[in-house]
């Protein structure tokens, strides 16, 4: 069993949980994701099986699109509502136009500092483990591609936010970047990845369905077309 599943993720999902549970329908050991997606997050997550595992890495190169609610007057440790607050601020009447030109200096891309609690390995641990143990691991600025990022609504202390990013990028993190550029606490409430490559929301399929199919026989609908030479 060869291909790509493109996946809708699935709130309260790791993305680990979803490689697992597609590894059981699909009766495989040769599986992997391409491109990890908070438990809180949802949307578009492309599913490598077989002999399509080998394009893994080129996948996660593509750009992603999402999004994003982003919450001011609030800031966490997580950078996301779920995290524990560790500021808060009245948020004053901010016009569109300056949320505007906040947002376009972002673009092409910035210099972002990953967060504690993120995946990322230092001396073989990952950050999050530091995190959840009250230690805090000083962490560099990477240089990340974001070519697109607009205003789609306006419900202040809430925006709704639209960008495509290259890999590495961390939307809590922007999120909290585009509150410290308007001097105010943000983090994000809310996200939804939209587009991986060519991988959209619109073709994205639920577990429940692959697991339908593969008991109907039909699993090989599930894949998408794609060239594994």
């Amino acid at each position: 069993m060869d291909g790509i599943l493109n996946i809708y993720k699935e709130k309260g999902w790791t993305s680990f949980d979803v490689v697992a549970k597609l590894r059981g329908i699909l009766k495989v050991k040769k599986i992997g994701h391409t491109g990890t997606l908070d438990p809180d997050a949802e949307g578009v997550l492309p599913v490598c099986v077989g002999r399509a595992t080998k394009m893994v890495e080129r996948l996660m190169d593509h750009d992603k699109e999402y999004r994003a609610v982003l919450l001011f007057g609030k800031k966490t440790d997580t950078g996301d509502i779920t995290g524990n607050v560790l500021a808060e601020a009245e948020v004053p009447t901010l016009e569109k136009e300056e949320i505007e030109r906040v947002l376009a200096s972002f673009v092409p891309g910035y210099a972002q500092i990953p967060p504690m609690y993120s995946a990322l390995k230092v001396n073989g641990k990952r950050l999050y483990e530091y995190a959840r143990e009250g230690i805090t691991i000083e962490r560099e600025p990477r240089q990340v591609q974001i070519p697109a990022l607009s205003l789609e609504e306006m419900l202040l202390p809430r925006i709704t936010i639209s960008t495509v990013c290259g890999r590495g990028t961390y939307i809590r993190v922007l999120c909290e970047d585009i509150g410290e550029r308007l001097s105010l606490p943000a983090c994000m409430e809310s996200l939804v990845r939209t587009r991986v490559g060519a991988f959209s929301l619109s073709s994205a399929i639920r577990i429940a369905e692959v697991e339908a199919a593969a008991k109907n026989g039909t699993v090989d609908t599930c894949f998408s077309s794609v060239n594994l030479d």
